[in-house]
């Protein structure tokens, strides 16, 4: 493998079932099921691995109501990822489903946008609306990451590693950043949340727990120019990842994906 060319795994760890209507302001004229599915995303290369946002655990699950799939733990077990011997977490947002499993990687630094920070614990915080999406003991628990010196936070678009980098997009979270990254494939584009699932994306219609609606459609425009083309984008809760990209090796079909290799659609 190349310096700067990397392998990237989508894992998927839970799963909401919902209708379509629940997945777009102003909702959805189709009646139809359009659940979500939850993901973490590991990057790795001749360095380790990288992982991207710690999923939430059955105690999480139970209070949001979510169905846990596998922990995260075991699908890292299933790429041969020790937790301890993980140096670097990119945190995308601060949201409940993207910052838990608070205690999993007891060596990393966890990376994530000074804006991000700010926001989770200041004085929007205050509203019951935006505060919604968040959990006071995943704040709390980065807050102490960041008095033991193990926070990194980043004002705007960096550089992680060689062929990875982050890019603040905002709009679904003040301090929303997706992740680009070198592959064999071109560059890809772990996009979280800025872009749910494929048809936000697509139609130009936005998720319904958004800071800024103007940021989120900027967003669309930012995640084509970092990425390769658009099939090189992975949103981030849309079940159809599993069913465009390959399986890690057979037995893993509709848990572990490989995002570096071409995907079927």
């Amino acid at each position: 493998m190349s310096e700067d060319l990397y392998e990237v795994y989508a894992i998927r760890y839970a799963h909401h079932a919902r209708r379509a209507a629940e997945n777009f302001i102003g909702g959805d004229p189709h009646d139809i099921l359009q659940p979500l599915d939850y993901f973490v995303w590991v990057i790795v290369g001749p360095s380790g691995a990288i992982v991207v946002d710690t999923g939430f655990d059955e105690p999480m699950a139970a209070r949001r109501r979510r169905d846990i799939v596998k922990p995260v733990r075991e699908g890292l077990a299933a790429l041969g990822i020790a937790p301890e011997a993980v140096a670097n977490v990119i945190v995308t947002h601060l949201h409940y489903d993207h910052c838990g499993n608070h205690d999993l990687f007891p060596n990393a630094r966890y990376h994530l946008q000074d804006r991000e920070m700010a926001f989770a614990t200041g004085r929007c915080m205050c509203h019951a609306a935006l505060r919604l999406p968040f959990e006071a003991d995943d704040v709390v628990a980065m807050v102490r990451k960041v008095f033991a010196d193990r926070a990194a936070f980043h004002d705007g678009d960096d550089q992680i590693a060689p062929g990875v980098s982050v890019h603040l997009i905002g709009g679904h979270s003040r301090g929303l950043q997706c992740v680009r990254v070198k592959t064999r494939r071109g560059n890809v584009v772990l996009a979280s949340d800025a872009t749910h699932l494929y048809t936000h994306m697509e139609s130009g219609r936005i998720f319904p727990i958004t800071y800024d609606i103007g940021q989120v459609l900027e967003g669309y425009a930012t995640l084509k120019k970092l990425a390769a083309s658009p099939r090189h984008i992975v949103p981030g809760h849309d079940p159809l990842v599993l069913a465009r990209y390959p399986a890690v090796k057979p037995g893993l079909e509709g848990w572990i994906a490989r995002l570096d290799a071409e995907p079927r659609a």
